[in-house]
């Protein structure tokens, strides 16, 4: 009798531990699906929404305050995000936030996330329709990094038959060897400081050069300088002129006399003529 006294306690017990797990499990399910509280439902449209289903939680500024409710596919470009939301962030959220797809951690469930906006707008209504932005998904970076992969697979192949190439070159490793090399370099770069000294010391002088010339020294600054030399030599490039003109009225007059001459030699009848043509 006691014994089956005892064993109704824990059949009792038992019911009540499960009962009370239950009705647990429905508050904090309830609660992640804001069944026990206010709440307003957003929306906002993706292209590709990645993964994510209802269920999963929705974060305002990093604060979960909501779950997808419902994810429908329009058309073959557009996807349509219901979210539940708590009432009593209705005030912080605007009409101008922006909703976006992450991941909660590296590799763990999707998640909705709801960033504010530029600038002031109003709070959002019942169902509303907030902007979205496309984010980089892991999927993208993978394909990215395979891309790169790939791409250093070549560098490396190539890198590879470069240095093989150097390891085989006789010649490379001749002049490596060559003690000489470092000597020759050595001078070369002696060289350049010289020249470059020498490169200097000319640009000294020619500034010192210049300088004179600006400030009326010697000939070249005088020539440069004084306008009364300006004025000599506009004269005597005037009377070099006038000399050409008379050189120029010289030698038409020579030419016709030559020519004169010419004619009273070849057609004229005198002593000259018959000495000539006799």
């Amino acid at each position: 009798m006691k014994s089956r006294k005892f064993n109704n306690i824990q059949l009792g017990l038992f019911v009540l531990a499960g009962l009370l797990f239950l009705v647990l499990g429905l508050y904090f399910i309830g609660k992640n699906e804001n069944l026990f509280g206010p709440s307003f439902r957003l929306k906002t449209e993706f292209k590709n929404v990645g993964g994510l289903v209802p269920g999963n939680n929705v974060l305002y500024a990093g604060i979960q305050v909501g779950t997808v409710k419902k994810v429908v596919l329009v058309n073959d470009t557009l996807v349509e995000v219901t979210m539940v939301i708590n009432e009593n962030v209705r005030p912080h959220i605007q009409k101008n936030a922006i909703a976006s797809i992450g991941t909660d951690g590296f590799i763990g469930n999707r998640i909705l996330n709801i960033q504010p906006g530029k600038g002031f707008s109003q709070p959002v209504e019942e169902y509303d329709v907030i902007a979205s932005k496309s984010v980089i998904s892991t999927d993208d970076m993978l394909e990215t990094l395979a891309v790169s992969n790939r791409n250093l697979e070549v560098i490396t192949e190539n890198l590879k038959t470069t240095i093989h190439r150097i390891n085989n070159s006789s010649g490379l490793w001749e002049l490596l060897d060559d003690q000489s090399l470092p000597k020759n370099i050595r001078q070369s770069a002696d060289n350049i400081r010289l020249t470059t000294e020498k490169s200097k010391d000319f640009i000294t002088d020619l500034q010192s050069v210049i300088t004179d010339v600006k400030n009326g020294k010697g000939s070249l600054g005088a020539i440069l300088t004084d306008t009364s030399i300006a004025l000599q030599l506009n004269q005597a490039l005037q009377k070099i002129n006038k000399v050409g003109e008379n050189a120029d009225d010289l030698a038409n007059e020579i030419r016709s006399i030559t020519t004169g001459i010419k004619k009273d030699l070849n057609e004229g009848k005198g002593i000259a003529n018959s000495l000539l043509k006799d």
